[in-house]
Order: C-alpha cells, then structure tokens, then sequence
C-alpha cells in the first residue's frame, strides 16, 4: 500500500473523528487555563507538562497546535469570546432599556465573567503581554473589537437622543484602559471595594464620556455636546 496516512474519519465510540478532535482540543485549552492561568504560568509551561495535565500525549497536542503559544493564542481568544458573549447577553436582557441600565447591565456582566475565574483575567492581562509581536497583535486586535463594541453601542445612544453625537475611538479606547487597569488591580486585592462598586465606578466614567458637561437630553432627540 503507498501514500501517506491519513487521520481516521469513522465513527468510533459513538463520536466521529471531527468530534473527538474537537474534545481533544477542548481539553488541551481547560489545561492551558489551569497552567497559565494559574501555575507555572506560559513562560513556566511545557509541551510535555500541558499535555499531562490533558490526560493526552504530545503527539496529540501536535494535532492541535504546532506550539504552546499557539495554545495561548487560542486559549486568549476563547477568554475573550466568554467575556463578550456574556456583555452581548447583558445588553439582551436590558433591550429597551435607558443607555445607564444598558451599561450596567453589559458592564456588570463582563466584570462577573472575567473575575469569576482569576485564570481568565491572567490570561486577558497578563500572560498574553510581551510573548510575541504575533500575541502583541492579536491582543490589540481584540482590544480594536471592543473598541468598536463600545462606539457601536454609543452611537445607538446617540440616535436615541441619550448620548452625544461624535467619534467615540479615542475615548472608546482610554475607557477600555480604564476597564482592564481597574479590574486588575481590584482583583489583585490593591482596590478596597466591592465588585458593584468597581462596575458602579465603571459605568458612571462611561456615562461621563457620553454626556460630557453641557449636554443634555432633549426630548429623547437631540443633543447639545460637542
């Protein structure tokens, strides 16, 4: 027989071999959360280490990924998307409601989501920072998105009459800094306050930038900011 092996595509188990490749993944990056998130961190972390704590073997890690960072790359995508799904799942359960209940309610639930696990805020702020111009990258890729998440949902308030009509990237962006230094710190314990109060402190910064001194509602229409 010639030509080159091919990975399995029956069933076996019940499961294809799509699905199992997917479980296999699945595993790898519940690992990775475990050891960059927490201890020994990426730089401490190996091949051979993560794939242990998988319960798989490394032959298998390299049917996922060619490299650890390429384990991190995923894992900090993933982070993000479950910290997004759960602001996009906020702002549905407030549809309808004034742009202060609309921010609380999306702010409340990211700050719920990537505090909830510390492993998912070390890996958003601190394990993807100065691997990689590749990680450098795609960390600012992801920030871009939240970027736009924010204009996006600016721009609404302002057709809505709630908010000023102007460009909201800059500020969009000083916020986003804001955010991520904020939660950091609270969650390193250097913030004496509860996780409502530091969502609270959030909300009122963005509602500042929205409705700069001078501006007000006006008939739910108009506006008198810059």
């Amino acid at each position: 027989m010639t030509g080159r092996l091919k990975q399995p595509t029956g069933r076996y188990g019940g499961r294809s071999a799509e699905e199992r490749q997917a479980e296999r993944r699945r595993r790898f990056l519940d690992a990775a959360l475990q050891l960059f998130g927490d201890s020994p961190g990426f730089r401490g972390a190996t091949v051979a280490g993560l794939s242990e704590a998988a319960g798989l073997s490394t032959r298998q890690f390299y049917e996922q990924f060619h490299t650890l960072e390429d384990a991190l790359a995923a894992l900090h995508l993933q982070v993000n998307d479950w910290a997004e799904e759960a602001a996009l799942a906020g702002l549905a359960a407030a549809r309808g409601q004034s742009v202060t209940v609309r921010a609380t309610a999306a702010f409340r639930a990211y700050a719920a989501n990537v505090t909830g696990d510390p492993r998912r805020l070390r890996i958003t702020f601190i394990e993807i920072n100065g691997v990689s111009p590749r990680l450098e990258r795609q960390r600012l890729e992801r920030r871009a998105r939240w970027v736009d998440f924010i204009c996006a949902e600016a721009a609404a308030a302002a057709e809505r009459g709630e908010a000023a009509r102007r460009d909201y990237r800059i500020a969009a962006a000083a916020f986003i800094g804001s955010v991520n230094g904020l939660l950091h710190d609270w969650q390193a314990g250097w913030v004496d306050a509860s996780l409502d109060e530091v969502v609270d402190e959030l909300v009122r910064l963005l509602l500042g930038i929205l409705r700069p001194p001078g501006w007000e509602v006006c008939d739910g229409r108009t506006d008198s900011g810059p």
